[in-house]
């Protein structure tokens, strides 16, 4: 039986497609747009057993029914700056929704990506339609199919669910093709450093000091365990927050990533004053579309049956940039 993992050359998917083969699974159908060809390295260390284009997929469903256990959906556009409305629209629920309705209708476990671009700017991250106010056309497209999901979840027949990533971070994103915001700030904050000598972080907002916008950074090793833990587990459905529970700032990871390159274990107002983390003003773009603050309410995880402590940054971190140190 196969494994389907879409956008599996991508950062989460690339970490699914390793996850399973940990576990000893690979006869793995790799999905996802080589266009971008240097996302090939994330899977080049991997064992699967056959690779389609993502434009492929779902003229290719009838030919797989009867030898599928189990859809792990992450491709999507996640450019939170794209425009093109027919196209986000199409990659990120149209063709979610038909993967979902095969899956269903072949009794499939469904494994997707939601996201914690759905709350917004809102102050409670609780997996609830109130709490949920999408400020781009990214986040609309992956709250819209939460929709579709919360719908059909009491007449399923089959397991689904979708974690609901905060703010990931770690090996595999180096490929990221919409610019270097795209990357987490531990990438950025990385190699700012190290080609610069200092981080750069934005001026406060949302009430926040300079550096001190706070976000529940979640490593994404961690996410996918959860992600494993769900797929052992195909009693458990729903939209679940994927995310350590704390919010941390800006300025952690900052100073996380200096402390770990300089081998000390220096405060973040001293680094500022050495000039080795200073602030910068927000791009335009940006403006009235930022998250200043998210964390994770895990009670719904948490009464699934999901044991165990995420790592915090100063782990999680330093764990990343002991990895980039060796690329």
């Amino acid at each position: 039986m196969y494994y389907i993992v879409t956008g599996a050359a991508g950062f989460i998917g690339s970490k699914l497609v390793e996850a399973l083969n940990r576990r000893g699974i690979t006869q793995i159908i790799a999905v996802d747009s080589l266009k971008q060809g240097d996302k090939f390295r994330n899977l080049a260390k991997c064992e699967i057993a056959d690779y389609l284009d993502q434009s492929e997929l779902l003229q290719s469903l009838e030919s797989l029914e009867g030898s599928v256990e189990a859809v792990l959906h992450q491709g999507a556009c996640s450019d939170t700056t794209e425009t093109d409305g027919h196209f986000v629209m199409s990659t990120n629920y149209s063709y979610s929704k038909q993967l979902l309705e095969w899956c269903q209708d072949e009794e499939i476990a469904f494994l997707y990506a939601s996201s914690a671009a759905v709350y917004g700017d809102s102050q409670e991250f609780r997996e609830e339609r109130r709490c949920e106010r999408p400020l781009n056309l990214y986040a609309y497209s992956k709250f819209l199919f939460d929709q579709i999901v919360r719908q059909m979840l009491n007449a399923r027949t089959a397991q689904v669910a979708g974690p609901c990533g905060l703010y990931v971070y770690g090996p595999n994103e180096q490929h990221k093709v919409y610019g270097s915001d795209m990357r987490s700030v531990a990438y950025q904050a990385f190699h700012q450093f190290k080609a610069e000598g200092k981080v750069k972080l934005f001026v406060g907002s949302g009430g926040y000091g300079d550096g001190e916008q706070r976000r529940d950074f979640i490593h994404v090793d961690d996410v996918a365990a959860v992600n494993m833990w769900l797929l052992e587990r195909r009693d458990v459905s729903g939209i679940f927050n994927c995310g350590t529970g704390r919010a941390q700032t800006f300025n952690d990871v900052a100073t996380a990533v200096i402390n770990t390159v300089r081998g000390t274990n220096a405060a973040t107002a001293e680094l500022v004053s050495q000039g080795l983390i200073t602030y910068v003003p927000f791009p335009p773009k940006l403006v009235g579309k930022y998250q200043s603050f998210t964390q994770a309410d895990l009670s719904k995880l948490r009464a699934a049956g999901l044991p165990g402590d995420f790592m915090a940054v100063e782990q999680g971190v330093a764990a990343y940039v002991a990895a980039l140190s060796k690329t």
